[in-house]
């Protein structure tokens, strides 16, 4: 591995990649808190961004240290994140069905669903430990932060545009947002099964 050129390009390219479902997530949360503040954006973005560095990286070392077990473990991904983003997008979609424009501010993203929602975002980001398999360790930590600080500002744009048309959409942002999550655990799912 050369640090060059290409080599920040690819960390670019492979960080918006990886932000993609990241992003989608962001929307489904600000659509379903149009309320939500700068800290707190800046915390659900920042979330998204830890896990996206974190994942490359242990995806790294288990390369590095434990490669037999993670090659077995890495065919069970995409229904892990079928499952975290169904049940979190089931239960948005329940509270919207359920709620009605009254609990709309009490539908918020807590702790525990806002790391649900990181792993399962950022679960795929695993398999980059292979691609960089034979990069360095500083290498790797140059990598997986590039991709992380793509994440971040990648994902304080979907919250924005959420929280826009949350706005917009009232009582109706839960159910959306339900929607939008477990399509996005469909689409990790069928391209990482097919």
């Amino acid at each position: 591995m050369e640090w060059n050129f290409m080599f920040f390009i690819n960390s670019i390219l492979f960080g918006v990649g990886l932000a993609m479902d990241a992003f989608s997530v962001s929307m489904a949360n600000g659509l379903n808190e149009p309320d939500m503040s700068r800290k707190r954006m800046v915390s659900i973005a920042g979330t998204f961004s830890l896990f996206q560095i974190l994942m490359p990286l242990l995806g790294w070392i288990c390369i590095h240290t434990i490669a037999q077990a993670f090659t077995a473990f890495q065919k069970f991904i995409p229904w892990i994140a079928l499952l975290l983003l169904a049940f979190i997008g089931g239960k948005m979609l329940l509270e919207g069905i359920k709620g009605g424009e009254e609990e709309e501010a009490s539908s918020a993203v807590g702790f525990a669903g806002l790391m649900l929602q990181g792993v399962a975002t950022s679960i795929d980001a695993l398999s980059v430990g292979f691609t960089i398999a034979e990069y360095s360790a500083a290498a790797a930590i140059v990598e997986s932060l590039i991709i992380g600080i793509v994440t971040l500002f990648i994902c304080l744009g979907g919250l924005r545009i959420g929280r826009k048309f949350g706005t917009k959409l009232a009582g109706k942002a839960s159910i959306l947002g339900g929607v939008i999550l477990i399509a996005i655990g469909l689409e990790i799912f069928i391209t990482g099964v097919f």
